[in-house]
């Protein structure tokens, strides 16, 4: 059986991730660490150990201790934070992947997760289908740590055999935790302010089309890829990865088939250029062919499954504070 450590399980993939992995391994078989738990009723109180991502001792301690073989790295600075924050996110991010690399090419760690992201891609990638390989000028400092992560998990692969893998993450879309600082944000906050306000203030305009997902497929998609067979991993940068993509526009109006009164408005900020930046569409047929992914929510059963949890979320918190 594997010892599992989620590195950043406190982040909003992070968080839904562990619960998934403790259902595959088993509640001491997987270790959940960050610098600080925002998430712990998603965590949870099992094995928990706080850990900085960028010391390098305090990582490898971690690995020791609990005799761990499989590595999930999951804490990163997003593209809106690492803009305001360039040397932390730079710092963060590849200070902690070179950390994991290397205790994998020591032989302390077997197997590797690494997420990339759509933000990778620039304003010269072909936005409408991008192919898994193609031109690759990020404009942003968290999307410049994704590319240069990409080649050098690719390079510890090639030449040390270190058996790493990754996805390209859309835009994320979850009911449990709230996002992190990123240019997708408003698909979470826009279901939560329908049901508290009617009304909401999107931050991207109307007809900005990104690739999104619903948490659910992508914590498929990343086990999916972590059971495989290696022999079937055949791209050690990142696999691009797709479910749906719409603009805020198109889901307002799924919100507001649910919830007529719902009124969204439009008010453009710095994210915006960045959203600019970004595909409208992604190819993931290199994974589809793979190692047999596929994803299960449109945009209608995501919008759904949405506002149902989050009815039963506030409803549940509404009987507490009674």
């Amino acid at each position: 059986m594997s010892k599992v450590l989620i590195i950043g399980a406190g982040g909003q993939i992070g968080s839904e991730l562990t619960q998934k992995l403790r259902e595959i391994h088993g509640n001491n078989n997987v270790v959940a660490s960050d610098i600080r738990f925002s998430n712990l009723d998603t965590v949870n109180s099992e094995l928990i150990e706080n850990l900085d991502a960028k010391n390098f001792d305090a990582v490898k301690t971690c690995v020791e201790k609990h005799n761990i073989d499989t590595v999930y790295l999951m804490a990163a600075m997003l593209s809106a934070t690492g803009e305001k924050h360039p040397m932390m996110a730079w710092d963060l991010n590849m200070n902690s992947l070179f950390h994991v690399l290397n205790l994998a090419k020591e032989g302390l760690i077997k197997k590797v997760f690494w997420p990339s992201s759509i933000a990778v891609f620039g304003p010269t990638t072909p936005s409408i289908q991008t192919p898994q390989h193609t031109t690759m000028e990020p404009t942003t400092v968290y999307g410049i740590t994704k590319q240069v992560g990409e080649r050098w998990c690719e390079y510890y692969h090639k030449q040390y055999g270190v058996d790493v893998r990754s996805l390209r993450y859309p835009g994320i879309v979850s009911w449990k935790t709230m996002p992190g600082g990123g240019t997708t944000d408003y698909a979470v906050e826009i279901y939560h302010k329908a049901l508290i306000d009617k009304s909401y203030e999107c931050f991207l305009s109307a007809n900005t089309e990104l690739p999104m997902m619903f948490m659910d497929d992508a914590i498929n998609a990343t086990t999916k890829l972590m059971q495989a067979p290696s022999e079937n991993i055949k791209i050690r940068s990142s696999y691009n990865l797709a479910a749906i993509s719409f603009t805020p526009k198109e889901l307002a109006a799924s919100i507001a088939a649910h919830i007529p009164e719902f009124e969204i408005k439009y008010n453009p900020d710095f994210r915006q250029k960045i959203a600019d930046s970004w595909p409208k569409s992604i190819d993931d047929s290199s994974a589809r062919r793979d190692w047999n992914w596929t994803h299960n929510y449109d945009l209608e059963a995501m919008t759904s499954e949405m506002l149902k949890q989050l009815r039963s979320k506030y409803d549940s918190e509404a009987k507490v504070s009674t």
